[in-house]
């Protein structure tokens, strides 16, 4: 049983960054990879990025290519926990959203592959 927890959004400026981070927690952590979702309102769930439970495999949308980087936290020093950054830079108000990480055995675009999410962290990007 995955629990996995985000933090990091805000409200923001277009043109300024957030770091996202999600930690998991649970049995069997190194079989997952973590995949980071958005969801505007009105508006249905959106893949944002993904990656491999070894980071060897990082992939994106087409939305935030080149703005946005996922990684692992490689500085962990336990292995009750594993820790996801999201890294976003030059963000624009279509960014806006509730951010949402999801653990899944593959990095996957499909919300259905996932088996775990967390509560959400919102970000607001708005002058």
């Amino acid at each position: 049983h995955l629990q996995l927890v985000e933090s990091g959004g805000g409200l923001v400026q277009p043109g300024e960054s957030l770091k996202l981070t999600c930690v998991a927690s649970g049995s069997s952590l190194d079989d997952y990879a973590i995949g980071w979702f958005r969801q505007a309102p009105g508006k249905e769930r959106e893949w944002v990025s993904c990656i491999s439970r070894f980071g060897n495999t990082k992939n994106y949308g087409g939305a935030v290519k080149g703005r946005f980087a996922i990684s692992w936290d490689s500085a962990e020093k336990t292995t009750a926990e594993k820790t996801a950054f999201l890294q976003m830079n030059n963000l624009k108000p279509e960014d806006t959203g509730v951010y949402f990480c999801a653990a899944s055995l593959g990095c996957y675009p499909s919300a259905a592959l996932y088996d775990a999410w967390g509560q959400g962290t919102q970000v607001t990007v708005s002058s």
